[in-house]
């Protein structure tokens, strides 16, 4: 497909500001993503903080790859908060990348990447495998099923190095919700957390490459990461509350934070 039929195949977003935030928009009234105008680099919505709880699994990731680049809101954090690792952004609407620089969105240099690509072909076709695959790639509708069929977690899977993990932004509401987070259990097992935003419009599903019980959870838990500058961590505290207090929840006998 030429660059020019994907721009045709694709519907262009739209962009609205406030006095305080710019937010990208498929359909009138559903945020796909929200920038603050004073703090470009900062997570807006609860539900992006809570997927870089990540972080308490692999503290220092030397490479993630999101699917999904909307306003680039974790690219931008990720490029700013974690000097040391790499990015690569998968994006399959033109329009949405054509918008970066309205994002604040850094250009591509040696250690991030925006590609226009689809995402499902994205994971299968991959020889690279890596250490974190975030998975935030709606639609004016939703999910789109490529994105979220066992096909597409199966290959999640095998994208992933080994102790790899997955980050899969799914929504709460979503008649399929279920069925969604049995499809990633069946692709990953019993190596699975689920995480509800406080407004329960986001469930997040981490899911690792292998076991993720507390005999691999490790000390770090209680801990700020490793690889975390203090601003980051800072913005990310309620989240890593969250996530910690669901671990505790799920596998019950992990050490109380200190």
């Amino acid at each position: 497909m030429s660059i020019a039929m994907w721009f045709d195949f694709h519907p262009e977003p739209s962009v609205h500001d406030s006095a305080m935030t710019r937010a990208l928009h498929f359909t009138t009234g559903d945020i796909q993503s929200r920038m603050r105008l004073q703090d470009p680099f900062a997570l807006d919505l609860q539900y992006t903080r809570l997927m870089m709880g990540f972080l308490l699994f692999d503290p220092a990731p030397v490479n993630v790859a999101i699917i999904g680049l909307g306003g680039g809101s974790i690219p931008k954090f990720c490029y700013r908060h974690l000097p040391h690792t790499h990015i690569r952004v998968v994006e399959i609407n033109p329009h949405v990348i054509a918008m970066r620089d309205v994002f604040y969105v850094p250009a591509d240099d040696s250690r991030l990447s925006v590609v226009l690509a689809d995402g499902a072909l994205f994971v299968r076709d991959q020889i690279l495998r890596h250490g974190v695959l975030m998975v935030d790639g709606f639609l004016g509708h939703g999910l789109p099923s490529r994105l979220s069929s066992q096909r597409f977690y199966d290959d999640c899977r095998q994208a992933l190095s080994p102790g790899g993990i997955l980050v899969a932004n799914l929504h709460s509401d979503h008649p399929h919700l279920q069925a969604q987070i049995d499809r990633i259990r069946r692709s990953f097992g019993d190596a699975l957390l689920v995480v509800e935003d406080s407004k329960k419009g986001n469930t997040i599903v981490f899911a690792r490459a292998s076991t993720l019980g507390p005999d691999l959870i490790g000390p770090w838990l209680a801990r700020t990461p490793k690889a975390l500058d203090r601003t980051g961590a800072n913005q990310l505290l309620g989240a890593f509350s969250t996530v910690r207090n669901a671990i505790k929840r799920q596998f019950v006998q992990i050490s109380p934070e200190g």
